[in-house]
């Protein structure tokens, strides 16, 4: 009796670790995953206490996590259209983790903020209220916590419908995200273009769902990452038209010189593409399995 009095708490317990299955089984995918979470926050953790970080290790380090967010941010929006693409229905286990590591990175990026103003938290508030860049990337922040708040199972349960409501925020985070990303950037901007393509991409897959497109087919899968391509490039084009003094034909026709870098619309492109290719290395893996299978002679 005392064993199954103590049985199911200490289920729950290992169920809520983020490494583990409903059942506390461990799983090896979560736990790779929640390695390689951690990773970018223990390696910058290393590199400022060894001063690996350049002249500014403050500022570095303030950088890489606001950037961490927004890749953790997207890699959360992934998730659906992967479980299709990979024909991977597990990987939906991973979007809280993915989403509750954004806003952990997110936190630190504000944190680390507050720390380059000495802590001056009237000053950090101020800057915040008078710099719109700072407003934007704090609401998407106010906003993230809100759904990390009502990430868990029971407040799924309590809110119901109105929990997917809510975390239809995402988008708008993404988007408020980039656009923030964008404005700090000042004049180069590649890294902001580079995430503003992939965010394109990954509505470009949503919109492809919604439509009832098969994203297992890589023609599909082809035509999303030209769509993608073509959206990176063209919100730098607008970027530098709108925002900037540089001439943005100059910048458009810069995506067609690849003497000293690739573009940002190429990068996405071609991950676009690596996508497209994952359906057919699945066709021609289950053939070669049933050509084996056809070789082997009868018993």
């Amino acid at each position: 009796m005392q064993r199954s009095a103590f049985a199911l708490p200490r289920t729950k317990l290992l169920a809520a670790l983020p490494w583990t299955e409903r059942n506390g089984k461990l799983s090896l995918l979560k736990l790779t995953v929640f390695l390689g979470l951690c990773a970018p926050g223990l390696w910058l953790a290393f590199g400022f206490s060894q001063d690996l970080l350049g002249t500014k290790p403050l500022s570095h380090v303030l950088h890489e996590t606001g950037l961490w967010t927004i890749r953790f941010l997207f890699l959360s929006l992934l998730v659906t259209p992967a479980r299709r693409i990979f024909h991977y229905s597990k990987l939906i286990n991973l979007r809280r983790m993915l989403g509750l590591a954004a806003l952990a990175y997110g936190l630190a990026h504000l944190g680390l903020y507050a720390a380059d103003q000495a802590f001056d938290l009237g000053k950090v508030a101020s800057e915040i209220v008078l710099r719109i860049y700072l407003t934007i990337g704090f609401l998407a922040l106010l906003a993230m916590g809100a759904l990390g708040l009502t990430s868990t199972d029971a407040m799924i349960k309590r809110m119901g419908p109105n929990w997917n409501r809510l975390h239809k925020l995402t988008y708008a985070i993404a988007i408020l995200g980039g656009l923030h990303f964008f404005m700090q950037a000042k004049s180069d901007v590649s890294e902001a273009v580079l995430m503003a393509g992939f965010f394109v991409l990954l509505m470009s897959y949503r919109q492809a769902l919604k439509w009832k497109f098969d994203l297992t087919s890589p023609l599909v899968l082809a035509a999303i990452a030209l769509i993608g391509g073509l959206g990176a490039a063209a919100l730098e084009f607008a970027w530098y038209a709108l925002a900037t003094g540089i001439p943005p034909l100059r910048v458009l026709e810069a995506n067609l010189d690849f003497t000293y870098s690739v573009r940002p619309a190429w990068w996405v492109a071609a991950t676009g593409l690596g996508l497209a290719a994952v359906p057919l290395v699945r066709k021609l893996d289950r053939r070669a399995v049933f050509a084996r299978l056809r070789a082997r002679p009868a018993a």
